[in-house]
């Protein structure tokens, strides 16, 4: 089973209970909505799967129906007695931790794993990158976040929404929207878009192979930090204008020009210390 509003709207009653603005929920309340999620996570009897901020469970419910193993991580304690119910009768696991501190490793052993979350706006892109970062072991993520992060994590070069954090994501794995979320379908409702994203890890770029993760992000995020300036003054003291001839790369280009394997070549000639 699946919630619909009405039935939200008597969980949280019944619960006495209601969303947390601090928090950022905004529970599913449209069944189709859910089915779309799993198929776009492509989630199997095979699959296991981390869930972030489950909430009443609604998704949770319609991902154990598939047989996946589900370990949903709340943060909300208040949540966690509604979840026990809500999944009574489920292999699902619901664990009180917060998704931007919880060792996602204790909790799926080897891998692969794939994740779905619903995601408060405000934690968003941060715990995208600490999944992409530190986990190799989540092989794949389905992410609902607000349209413009979500239009951010996968934008190409020269678009508007491009950015440091697009170029990072680029590193880790391939990026898509795959739908958009209408604010209806969420209790209460949202006062903007939300989108699905599809993030597919990747093996590192051939062009940003033996180029150190840590001072790549450097350079771009000092790269994008005036990113309307040309490049030979965003990145002065790291790469002179010979150091730019040798990257093929024009010291008169910006930052939202550039693609990946560009970044790469300018972090091999950066000039580096400490």
């Amino acid at each position: 089973m699946t919630h619909s509003r009405p039935g939200i709207l008597e969980l949280l009653d019944r619960h006495g209970l209601s969303p947390s603005r601090a928090l950022g929920q905004n529970f599913v309340a449209d069944p189709n909505t859910v089915r779309r999620i799993v198929r776009f996570a492509e989630v199997t009897s095979d699959t296991t799967v981390i869930e972030i901020g489950p909430g009443l469970g609604s998704l949770t419910l319609a991902l154990a129906e598939t047989g996946a193993t589900v370990v949903a991580v709340e943060i909300d304690r208040h949540l966690i007695p509604v979840l026990t119910d809500v999944l009574a009768g489920t292999a699902a696991t619901v664990v009180h931790a917060d998704a931007l501190e919880v060792d996602f490793r204790s909790l799926i052993g080897a891998g692969p794993a794939t994740l779905v979350a619903n995601l408060p706006y405000n934690v968003s892109v941060p715990l995208v990158m600490r999944i992409l970062e530190e986990f190799p072991e989540i092989t794949s993520l389905l992410v609902m976040v607000q349209r413009e992060v979500g239009e951010r994590l996968v934008a190409p070069p020269r678009s508007e929404a491009y950015g440091a954090v697009s170029v990072k994501v680029a590193y880790f794995a391939h990026g898509s929207v795959v739908a958009r979320v209408p604010a209806s379908v969420f209790v209460p409702r949202p006062n903007v878009e939300s989108v699905l994203v599809r993030l597919i890890r990747h093996e590192v770029p051939a062009a940003a192979q033996g180029v150190a993760p840590s001072r790549l992000f450097d350079l771009i995020k000092q790269a994008f930090g005036q990113r309307r300036k040309m490049l030979r003054s965003t990145l002065k003291g790291l790469l002179d204008d010979a150091a730019f001839d040798r990257a093929g790369v024009a010291g008169t280009r910006r930052a939202e020009e550039l693609g990946l394997d560009e970044f790469a070549a300018l972090a091999r000639e950066a000039t580096w210390t400490g």
